[in-house]
């Protein structure tokens, strides 16, 4: 897949995950009700990132992304200190 972000230094490009519209126990969200999603998947890596590489899925900080929307698609940018965890 290509994808039309090219990240420089240690920036991270991600796609968000879809935030859960179901509960653990049943109950469906409203659609205000939802948190923003802080799981996405990794497209692409700078040159200075070390830890993260592409396809991990990833857990970050909040407040720590730019959003960006390129031919349609929509892209977080992230600073690779800003990655807590990656997922398995």
């Amino acid at each position: 897949m290509s994808v039309p972000v090219q990240p420089l230094a240690d920036y991270v490009v991600a796609q968000a995950e879809e935030a859960q519209t179901k509960t653990a126990s049943g109950l469906y969200l409203p659609d205000n009700a939802k948190e923003k999603p802080k799981t996405a998947k990794v497209v692409a890596v700078g040159k200075q990132a070390s830890q993260v590489k592409v396809g991990d899925r990833i857990i970050y900080k909040s407040y720590s992304t730019t959003d960006v929307k390129v031919d349609g698609e929509e892209y977080i940018l992230v600073k690779e200190e800003d990655v807590l965890a990656t997922v398995k």
